[in-house]
């Protein structure tokens, strides 16, 4: 790109420049990223291997924990790498990749979620036609377009943000190359390209949230008639989990794309980075396994089985 000759490298500032405390966020990260791996990882293996969980509703949640994994991915590990050999710079290519990437899972995040509320309202609105509905087949064509449709999305977003010229600085006041954060360094006249991007992804969002936002009121309005306490409970059980991971996820994004960007770093900033881009992947494996008897059942046979053949 042509800007390329201005900028050749960003520094990113992270949470300190004190070697102690850089050490300190370092394995705090550490250990953030580890348990994330680790607890979707297992999901994955859980479902994978137990023949009853082969159901549309963890195949998506499969899916879901492949995505947090990649999402927490693009930007943990190169800030990790930077406290570790205590360094701030990330290469041009490097952070057009972190938003490319970012960006891609962010969206194909938001659009299975949206999928799984489309599978929750059928299970429970419309259970007679719920094996028709969702076979096999349209699951997949179902993920798959979560995972392709915004491939497209993420190319325009970051050629959009990288066409710019950054000339101003380069030192982004975040641990991951932000786009907002990025908008703050251009000296193009960005108004419009700011204005169509953040107004597209505000659209593509809003439409995401109201499409769950409507399934989850008709499936509380029939959910809230069923005369037995435990199957209410039951049907909250596994929406609600969803509508937290939702609720978060949209409303920390919006409010980090949509605030005015300081022209200072501020704490806040930092604070609403973590909670939409490493807190949503760390809290999937503890809200869906922790909170389903299902997967921990299968958890537990699975960890059985596997020392009794070791016995042997």
């Amino acid at each position: 790109m042509s800007n390329q000759s201005t900028v050749t490298e960003f520094l990113l500032l992270g949470f300190s420049s004190t070697p102690e405390l850089q050490i300190f966020h370092f394995m705090v990260f550490l250990v953030i990223y580890l348990a994330t791996v680790v607890g979707n990882f297992l999901i994955i293996v859980v479902i994978a291997f137990s023949n009853h969980l082969h159901t549309p509703m963890y195949f998506f949640l499969m899916n879901l924990s492949v995505l947090d994994i990649s999402t927490i991915s693009v930007t943990l590990p190169k800030s990790m790498a930077n406290y570790l050999f205590n360094t701030t710079s990330i290469s041009y290519s490097g952070c057009v990749a972190q938003v490319l990437f970012f960006h891609v899972f962010g969206a194909a995040d938001l659009a299975l979620l949206t999928v799984m509320a489309y599978d929750r309202y059928i299970a429970i609105c419309k259970p007679l036609h719920y094996k028709t509905l969702m076979k096999g087949t349209t699951c997949i064509h179902m993920a798959a377009s979560a995972w392709l449709s915004c491939i497209p999305y993420s190319a325009l977003h970051t050629g959009n943000i990288f066409h710019l010229s950054f000339c101003k600085s380069n030192i982004i006041d975040q641990f991951f190359c932000e786009v907002p954060q990025l908008l703050k360094l251009s000296c193009s006249d960005s108004y419009f390209c700011d204005a169509g991007v953040l107004a597209f992804s505000f659209l593509l969002a809003t439409f995401c949230f109201v499409f769950i936002s409507m399934s989850y009121i008709q499936i509380f309005t029939v959910v809230l008639r069923i005369p037995a306490k435990e199957q209410r409970h039951k049907a909250f059980s596994t929406c609600i989990p969803h509508l937290i991971v939702v609720s978060l996820f949209v409303s920390t994004g919006s409010f980090a794309y949509l605030k005015p960007v300081s022209s200072s770093s501020s704490a806040l900033d930092f604070i609403v980075s973590l909670l939409y881009s490493v807190l949503p992947p760390v809290i999937n494996p503890v809200i869906y396994a922790m909170k389903n008897n299902d997967i921990k059942t299968a958890m537990r046979k699975l960890t059985v089985h596997r020392v009794l053949c070791r016995d042997k």
